[in-house]
């Protein structure tokens, strides 16, 4: 077998077995296509056999990222890529050893995750007028963003069944495709509420018909990139920082929740993260403020 078969296979398990997202499906190929493609132009053979696949190799193309000048962010990302890819290769007895297993990816800059405050999302929830369709709407999207924590992709993946407005609860889809159950506060509750009232009007007006929550004004389901030109719009008017992005909300909701002393485990699974060391990167930034707080105004300081 070649390696370039042994990808193919590996992406349809991923798909398949694994219920990866297309998105993750994509980010493998793309990796490990790159980390072959390196293989035969130092190899000058038309395939990347069995044989050629070693540790020696995988080092050097992770020197190679280095001189290249990627980011340390990508470089671990490929190197996780040929980790995993190695490893069911190894599982379909195709490898003896996986030769990325000894390797460490570059040790990572800590980045703490943007967040506004609370006035500042204020500012922005009621930024969108209430005086239109696309207002409410833009509104809700919003409102459910910051009282959720969801990412984008699951917000514009939301269907009717999915939301109860009774309980304040949807259950959400979210990476691999496990389900989780994510809260609505009151004020997301009517703002929703009142974007139905539209949602249904909108339908009627362009005959379309779809179980789709967040819609465009031709009736279809809102994509990410859309959220992301209306948020763009109402940071505008809020007068906010134009780098906010959708994910932007799910850091405020984090870190506001732990602010307000939230257990870490249930914010970790209001989230969807499979580990909590990415939910305590949201600790690192309450951490950073309460320091802040005591430098101005403690008094020995």
């Amino acid at each position: 077998m070649t390696l370039e078969q042994g990808l193919a296979d590996f992406l349809t398990h991923l798909g398949l077995e694994k219920n990866s997202s297309d998105k993750t499906v994509k980010s493998y190929r793309e990796d490990l296509t790159q980390a072959l493609g390196f293989v035969r132009d130092r190899t000058k053979k038309g395939h990347v056999a069995v044989g050629d696949w070693t540790t020696r190799t995988v080092r050097s193309f992770v020197s190679w990222l280095h001189e290249q000048g990627y980011a340390k962010s990508t470089i671990a990302r490929r190197l996780a890529a040929v980790r995993s890819f190695s490893k069911y290769l190894c599982r379909a007895g195709v490898l003896d050893v996986n030769p990325a297993l000894a390797l460490r990816g570059p040790k990572q800059d800590k980045k703490l995750p943007h967040f506004l405050t609370l006035a500042d999302v204020q500012k922005l929830l009621t930024a969108p007028p209430a005086t239109d369709w696309a207002g409410r709407r833009d509104r809700a999207v919003l409102e459910t963003l910051y009282a959720s924590g969801i990412r984008v992709s699951e917000l514009v993946g939301l269907d009717l069944l999915a939301v109860d407005l009774n309980d304040g609860v949807i259950t959400v889809r979210g990476k691999g495709k496990k389900e989780r159950l994510a809260l609505l506060g009151p004020d997301a509750v009517k703002a929703i509420t009142l974007w139905y009232e539209d949602r249904s009007a909108l339908l009627a007006r362009t005959g379309q018909e779809t179980e789709a929550v967040f819609l465009n004004n031709k009736g279809g389901r809102l994509t990410t990139r859309s959220v992301g030109r209306l948020l763009s719009h109402h940071l505008k008017v809020a007068g906010l920082d134009p780098r906010t992005s959708p994910h932007t909300l799910r850091h405020s909701f984090a870190t506001h929740m732990l602010d307000a002393g939230a257990d870490i485990r249930g914010v970790q699974e209001l989230l969807g993260h499979k580990s909590l060391a990415t939910t305590q990167v949201y600790t690192h930034v309450t951490t950073q403020r309460l320091q802040q707080s005591y430098q101005k105004a403690h008094p020995r300081a």
